[in-house]
């Protein structure tokens, strides 16, 4: 996975402004968010949730099943692809934490 060049967090900025950067993301069935990285801190909510992978940059596999409505804060510095694995479209909002964090 090291030769892959860094892509955006999500597919679409909904709203950035001095305090947070909320990202779009939608993943069908069997798609992958490309290779990332979290430099800031971040909430994922679930909008329309899913079960997917997690790969991480150093080859580690996470299996997780988002419902739909769940939230969940993740620390910086995560690199990693988002796959979806279900049979439902995921949905979901990233919202990355700015203020005190750059």
């Amino acid at each position: 996975m090291t030769s892959e060049e860094l892509g955006p967090v999500g597919q679409e900025v909904i709203l950035d402004n001095e305090r947070v950067r909320v990202w779009h993301i939608k993943l069908a069935p069997g798609e992958t968010q490309g290779l990332h990285h979290h430099g800031l801190p971040y909430l994922v909510v679930a909008v329309s949730g899913a079960r997917q992978v997690i790969h991480t940059l150093d080859g580690k596999k996470i299996d997780i099943v988002e419902e739909t409505g769940d939230v969940v804060y993740r620390d910086l510095g995560q690199t990693h692809k988002l796959t979806n694995v279900g049979d439902t479209v995921y949905i979901g909002r990233i919202i990355e934490l700015k203020a005190g964090f750059e």
